[in-house]
């Protein structure tokens, strides 16, 4: 690598936040993936990798949580023209389900399509597992940047194998664990539902931010209640009302995460304020602030983080000048690269 000048602009052809590390001598390699092919509500985020990714040539690289996160290398991989194909394919079958709210039985022609759906989701769970095993297989830290939240699964599964037993903390403002949601069994609202079904080697998931969930998750959630624990915001912002401070509610939320820890981060769990088009906003959530603590807490605790995910990132399709949503994405995501590499050892923690 040639001289690097972490105070100056990013060059045209710099990589991810501007940095000028390749894949080989980067510690960890960030995997886009631009798929949304079951988002039901407000669309876009397939674009949030390639927006996260030119809004990150903005982000100053000095950080006050972590020291010279960026030291260890930071790259990410071109998007793939094969999975954006996949998800314009399947996002046109979707959207013929979607319509009529899932309810398709006997219609023959829509069968066919949410066949093909699901068929396209494998493959894409194929593609991230794929990806993932390679980064993995280098001795680097795989993370994903989708793209709506049903993409992590095959990372989950590559994960699986090299940690065994490692636990997921998942920031949302949904649950996800809906079973196939619309018909959908790759749904961006069944993800967890999906690796907790499908992936033995998932010991725990601990939910914080969750404030906008069904009755059949509620119950689902409580018949996993070994495996499942869920920090309703609701309960959080009564706790905090009452006096009760963040740095405490932060601790009970990382106390029950074994040692390994895979961080699976859709932004709309942080209030909308941050994340306004994201595809389905909900009233309430974490702020930024509150969310970098727990990170902070969960490093300081000792935990290691083998790896993300960052979801639901939107742009506003409407007007391409407003980069909010963007600009707030490419900074959680270098807090989430600098606190998991604090937590292996590849930078420091202030």
């Amino acid at each position: 690598m040639s001289y690097f000048n972490p105070n100056a602009a990013a060059g045209a052809d710099s990589g991810v936040f501007g940095l000028p590390y390749t894949e080989k001598e980067s510690a960890l390699v960030l995997i886009p993936v631009p798929w949304e092919a079951t988002t039901s509500y407000g669309g876009g985020t397939s674009e949030g990798p390639s927006a996260i990714l030119e809004a990150s040539r903005q982000v100053d690289l000095f950080d006050l949580d972590v020291t010279k996160p960026y030291e260890a290398g930071l790259f990410m991989r071109k998007e793939s023209a094969e999975v954006r194909g996949w998800n314009e394919v399947a996002k046109v079958h979707a959207q013929k389900i979607i319509e009529v709210g899932g309810n398709i039985e006997g219609n023959t022609s829509l069968e066919k399509s949410l066949d093909l759906v699901n068929e396209h989701g494998a493959k894409l769970n194929r593609y991230v597992y794929e990806q993932t095993r390679d980064v993995l297989a280098q001795g680097k830290i795989a993370a994903i940047v989708g793209g709506d939240h049903s993409v992590p699964f095959g990372a989950f599964q590559a994960v699986a194998e090299k940690h065994p037993g490692f636990g997921i903390l998942h920031f949302d403002a949904h649950s996800d664990t809906r079973k196939a949601y619309e018909g959908f069994e790759w749904s961006h609202a069944s993800i967890m539902h999906n690796a907790l079904e499908n992936i033995p080697g998932i010991s725990k998931l601990v939910q914080v931010g969750i404030r906008d969930v069904c009755e059949e998750e509620i119950e689902y959630n409580a018949s996993k209640r070994e495996r499942v624990k869920t920090f309703f915001d609701r309960n959080n912002q009564r706790r905090k009302i009452e006096g009760a401070q963040w740095s405490l509610i932060a601790r009970e939320i990382v106390s029950g995460l074994p040692k390994e820890v895979w961080v699976s981060f859709d932004i709309d769990g942080l209030d909308p304020r941050f994340c306004p088009h994201t595809g389905t906003p909900v009233p309430g959530g974490l702020d930024f602030s509150e969310a970098c603590y727990v990170l902070h807490a969960l490093v300081q605790s000792g935990r290691k983080i083998i790896g993300f995910d960052l979801n639901e990132v939107a742009p506003d399709l409407e007007n391409k000048g407003d980069e909010w949503d963007a600009n707030v994405g490419a900074r959680l995501l270098y807090k989430l690269c600098a606190f998991t590499l604090a937590s292996q050892g590849k930078a420091a923690l202030t």
